[in-house]
């Protein structure tokens, strides 16, 4: 690779360092040149891959695993490095089969420009918001950012701090949000906002200290976006509640469900010139005015932006929607062996018995009471499940349906909802 350049940053985790250190120096062996960007969050790093004159970009980031778990993300000329290509990786490190030379370092930081290019077409209005970092790497920007933004900003757990001795900086997890929760009911905020550990990934509460979930923020985000780009494609994925799709659609956009996952949804977006992509799990990407990438802060000043256009707050916005009751997210260990032959049982007799399934990544059935998801786990030996239906009683009924085709390939979830 010699000629290549490489930017390199990392996230607060106590190993981060150590691994950068190592990550640069087995680059610069290989006659790579480097330009360290530091501590920031991964979109930091993203953005210094989209606008830096670098063919790659490694961000050393444990994402939003617990506080021992560390690891790299990859983005090479501006898509994502996941699936085959990591496996072809593995191999060639396996192999010992890699150039050397002797390349330089530079250090470069970003993070004035990447809160600049946050702010550059700010459209919100001056709210009263609380900001909860989790002690991620999201920090230092999210303080950078709110001194630029016109009203009233609380900030929680803002120091970088890998052990993550408040809470584990997870969004998509309830209790989590306790803290944000309280600081929203103290100071009588409009909204709160947080941040995972590499703040790649957004949670919500409204003044009401109600969680507003990545499919309805994707919902809300979806609105000025239709309005700027008319009949535009907007993915959503599996996990996701109808009221999305069906919001879209009211909206005159195109909806379409993605597959879960990270890399597999930015794949999805660039190949349909999607404007705007989002998981159930808040990572939201923006081709609209952005880089394609899933970016939690930019995804933040978007939502301001939004609540701002609407005249409507984020809890009256949340009110507006339409009523489901839906399971979280069931995930349960499954023999790795079995995994995938499970969930191609279940399509075969939902199949058989001329059920409405969609493959789009594993099956979601839809009913007369609204629809169940089983799935493999992308990164585990884990089997994901969820249901959603109009009332309590169809819930009930469309989980007995998934525990049954389950029984019938001889699994058991541990516990019902």
């Amino acid at each position: 690779a010699g000629g290549a350049r490489v930017a390199v940053g990392r996230d607060g985790r106590l190993t981060s360092p150590a691994l950068e250190a190592a990550l640069v120096e087995g680059l610069v062996a290989s006659g790579v040149d480097v330009v360290r960007t530091g501590l920031g969050p991964t979109p930091q790093l993203y953005f210094a891959e989209a606008t830096l004159a670098v063919d790659a970009g490694v961000q050393v980031t444990g994402s939003h695993n617990p506080s021992g778990d560390n690891g790299f993300k990859l983005v090479h000329a501006h898509d994502s490095v996941h699936g085959a290509a990591i496996g072809d990786l593995a191999r060639m490190a396996a192999a010992g089969d890699w150039d050397a030379g002797a390349g330089s370092v530079v250090d470069r930081d970003v993070r004035d420009a990447y809160v600049a290019r946050l702010v550059k077409n700010y459209a919100g209005g001056a709210l009263r918001v609380g900001w909860d970092t989790g002690n991620g790497a999201s920090g230092p920007v999210i303080e950078a950012l709110v001194k630029r933004l016109p009203g009233e900003h609380h900030l929680l757990h803002a120091a970088v701090d890998g052990r993550f001795p408040n809470h584990h900086p997870d969004p998509t997890i309830e209790a989590n949000l306790a803290d944000l929760r309280a600081l929203v009911a103290r100071e009588g905020l409009d909204l709160g906002i947080a941040f995972d550990g590499d703040g790649d990934r957004i949670g919500a509460v409204d003044g009401q200290g109600r969680v507003v979930w990545g499919d309805e923020l994707l919902a809300i985000l979806a609105e000025p976006v239709l309005a700027r780009t008319p009949g535009a494609t907007i993915i959503g994925d599996v996990k996701a509640s109808q009221l999305l799709y069906d919001r879209i659609a009211a909206l005159g956009g195109r909806p379409v469900m993605g597959p879960s996952g990270h890399s597999l949804i930015r794949t999805a977006m660039k190949a349909a010139g999607a404007p705007l992509a989002g998981e159930m799990s808040g990572h939201i990407f923006f081709g609209d005015g952005w880089y394609g990438f899933d970016d939690a802060q930019f995804a933040a000043v978007r939502l301001l932006g939004a609540l701002h256009r609407a005249g409507r707050s984020l809890a009256e916005l949340k009110d507006a929607m339409p009523r489901f009751v839906a399971t979280p997210e069931l995930r349960f260990a499954i023999d790795p062996a079995r995994k995938a032959a499970v969930v191609g049982e279940v399509i075969a007799r939902l199949d058989a018995a001329g059920a409405d399934v969609n493959r789009t990544d594993g099956a979601r059935v839809t009913t007369a009471d609204g629809w169940w998801l089983l799935r493999a786990s992308n990164t585990q030996d884990l089997l994901t499940a969820r249901a959603e239906a109009g009332d309590e009683a169809g819930l009930q009924r469309l989980v007995a349906t998934l525990d049954a085709q389950l029984a019938a390939s001889g699994v058991s979830r541990p516990s019902s909802p």
